[in-house]
């Protein structure tokens, strides 16, 4: 029940009343005069080559074609990029360095994961917000738990990880470097490695991530992951298997494309 102190003044409602006047305003016609002028403006992001057209639908154009202007190809409609095969060789040339070079970094070919950015990722800042890199890397964490998984014991036992029962992985704790800022669009190659120290119950799991657009190593990150016995509901020793596989097999399984989060 509303009591005396939920009244709102008169005067706040007027002013909320008169607000569409100003949205009214914002239309005008020297608005519109400024947007042709942003089209014709080459340093405009709305700019428009004379003798083109605009794109073909109020549709973002593939994140794909995004990368490739990024990364050097030489489009200049992004309608028609897809034509002319440009746009796809670059990507694929942005892809492979990001392998091979989260590879020479020791990280797990079968972990690779790739994370397209969306503008939805973005701040006020006008980068990807930090928290995101969070999700990013829990992506390519489960990947990498794939491909461990995999090794031992197949299907089976990785369905068994991922759904949480009997001999898994637990987070205990994670740190995040952000080494450069990112902006969309762009491609991101996630990448896991384990680092085995003397305990028998966890080691530790680093992460980077590498980008298309920029070439280079944006974030890196490293976790504390621990062998947890679901149906115990304790930390447990996973056995010496599980210990020869981390450090002799993960980093020589997985040799095919990475993962794509798209």
């Amino acid at each position: 029940m509303f009591s005396s102190r939920h009244v709102f003044p008169v005067k706040g409602a007027t002013r909320l009343l008169t607000r569409p006047r100003t949205i009214k305003a914002l239309l005008s016609g020297s608005s519109v005069q400024s947007l042709q002028e942003a089209f014709r403006d080459p340093s405009s992001p709305f700019h428009i080559l004379p003798g083109t057209t605009g794109p073909a639908s109020p549709d973002e154009p593939p994140p794909e074609l995004l990368v490739a202007e990024r990364c050097g190809a030489p489009v200049t409609n992004a309608v028609h990029a897809g034509d002319s095969g440009v746009s796809q060789s670059s990507v694929s040339g942005a892809a492979a360095q990001a392998r091979a070079k989260m590879i020479s970094l020791g990280y797990d070919p079968g972990s690779l994961w790739e994370q397209s950015i969306v503008w939805g990722h973005h701040d006020a800042f006008r980068h990807v917000n930090n928290a995101h890199y969070l999700r990013f890397f829990e992506s390519g964490r489960m990947q990498w738990v794939i491909a461990l998984g995999n090794l031992l014991g197949g299907q089976e036992r990785t369905q068994a990880m991922l759904a949480g029962q009997g001999v898994s992985l637990i987070l205990k704790s994670i740190n995040v470097n952000f080494r450069r800022p990112v902006t969309f669009p762009d491609t991101l190659l996630i990448g896991h490695k384990a680092i085995v120290s003397s305990s028998r119950t966890q080691f530790t799991l680093a992460a980077g991530a590498y980008s298309y657009a920029q070439r280079a190593v944006v974030a890196d990150s490293e976790g504390v992951i621990v062998w947890y016995d679901y149906d115990r509901l304790k930390k447990c020793d996973p056995g010496d298997d599980a210990w020869r596989v981390l450090r002799e097999e993960m980093g020589r399984e997985g040799q095919g494309r990475p993962v794509n989060s798209g």
